[in-house]
């Protein structure tokens, strides 16, 4: 169950008018909080972001079952969006089941959720995109940036510029 905070935030996002997946980021960040406080871990970055999609889905966010995957993957991405816009819960899995999932996190690191593991799961998504599908999305987060955050961005990007230069 997501925690009151991160529904509340992820509501917000959405009367904000920000996008389904701005709002299910909310629910990545409560997971990835959650690895690094020790809570529990996870095999990859990719898994951990996963756990965050589902618990939004559950939660009702908009957030549509991907096009490509597995075909697990997308039943399982299809039944959480079902679950979070009024399908019927299905009958609760038993303790030992439940039990047997949360000691499967516990065994696996924590480095998940590590700035590099995010890091590298950020690059090698960014890789799969194109540079014009990448440059578009740049274009478009830009006009819903307002003057300060622009020009923090701004800044931030000609110190990025400048540190790559040297190096």
């Amino acid at each position: 169950m997501p925690e009151k905070q991160t529904l509340e935030r992820a509501r917000r996002d959405k009367r904000q008018g920000k996008a389904a997946s701005t709002q299910a980021g909310e629910f990545v960040k409560e997971e990835m909080d959650h690895i690094r406080e020790g809570k529990h871990g996870a095999r990859s970055a990719k898994q951990a972001i996963a756990i965050g999609l589902s618990k939004a889905r559950r939660s009702g966010v908009e957030l549509k079952p991907p096009k490509s995957g597995s075909a697990k993957t997308k039943q399982s991405a299809a039944r959480d969006y079902a679950r979070g816009h009024g399908a019927p819960a299905r009958s609760k899995s038993t303790a030992k089941r439940r039990s047997a999932s949360t000691r499967a996190l516990k065994r696996e690191s924590t480095s998940a959720a590590s700035h590099q593991a995010l890091a590298k799961q950020t690059r090698s998504a960014a890789a799969h995109r194109t540079a014009s599908s990448r440059s578009s999305a740049a274009r478009k987060a830009v006009r819903t940036k307002g003057p300060a955050e622009r020009s923090a961005a701004a800044r931030k990007a000609a110190r990025t510029r400048q540190a790559h230069a040297s190096a």
